[in-house]
């Protein structure tokens, strides 16, 4: 059963401005065209706090232009995107939509990309250290000299690198470059580098594409220790079904950008829409 205090595709007409208790993130009346191409049309879904939540749909389905719309790579054409922050030591609820792009991950929103991005001639370490940017506070002069501030912050996040890579069970490798690494640990890199913004939100794109099936089994392992590690929220897509049927706690199916169904995995499996849309039916 949809809960519709979590699903405002039940009710097109609902607009919130904020967000219910216990939401994280809300997608409002989102649309997007390109073109001429509706590739978002009007699409509506919360997700809760701490909640591991997939977003289903064929190749096409517009999946992707929903994350880049949430993180502001992509301005909607209509619509509200509504997350829940940390700012002066209490939550704050504000809408994504206009945001800068650069200022979104120090919001604690932070997403991986379907293709992984390292500098191959940098160690693992380095390569983590990247996530760590914005928090850099030392100037380019204070890093280039090797001032007091900027070896504080080196020593401090250099540590917090070398436990996100701990964590992902890679520590080994950490000053290994980065080129020629297999390809399940250079996605453990792309997760530890969002570990290094201190998410409240994860966006992952397609995190198993590329991975045998044992390493597919120990991402979903991975999914589950990052959300209760670290205490935040889970946004997926992806489509090896196993996975997502598997780790998620509930499912959005959309196809041609629009809403088909929000519920838990075993309702989703049983949806018809979804079927003829994502799964296809079965045969008699």
């Amino acid at each position: 059963m949809v809960d519709p205090l979590m699903d405002l595709s039940l009710d097109p007409e609902t607009t919130t401005h904020t967000l219910a208790k216990g939401e994280a993130l809300r997608v409002e009346r989102l649309s997007i065209s390109f073109g001429g191409l509706k590739a978002v049309d009007d699409l509506s879904f919360a997700v809760k706090k701490r909640e591991i939540f997939g977003l289903i749909g064929p190749n096409g389905a517009g999946k992707t232009t929903v994350f880049n719309c949430i993180t502001q790579f992509y301005r909607p054409d209509e619509g509200n995107v509504f997350f829940r922050t940390w700012k002066d030591g209490s939550d704050s609820v504000i809408n994504l939509v206009g945001q800068p792009v650069h200022s979104i991950i120090g919001l604690g929103l932070v997403r991986t990309f379907q293709n992984v991005e390292v500098i191959k001639e940098l160690s693992l370490l380095e390569n983590v250290l990247i996530g760590a940017h914005i928090d850099f506070k030392a100037t380019i002069f204070e890093q280039a000299f090797k001032l007091p501030r900027a070896r504080r912050e080196e020593r401090v996040f250099q540590r917090k690198a070398e436990e996100a890579l701990a964590f992902l069970g890679i520590a080994d490798r950490k000053d290994l470059p980065a080129g020629g690494q297999p390809y399940g640990v250079l996605k453990k890199v792309e997760l530890a580098r969002t570990l290094m913004a201190n998410p409240r939100l994860i966006i992952l794109d397609e995190p198993a594409a590329g991975l045998n099936d044992s390493e597919t089994q120990d991402l979903a392992s991975t999914i589950y220790q990052i959300r209760d590690a670290y205490n935040c929220t889970i946004l997926l897509v992806e489509h090896d079904m196993r996975l997502v049927m598997g780790v998620c706690d509930r499912i959005c199916a959309i196809s041609f950008g629009k809403f088909l169904a929000c519920d838990v995995p075993e309702e989703i499996k049983r949806n018809k829409l979804v079927q003829e849309a994502y799964l296809g039916e079965e045969e008699a």
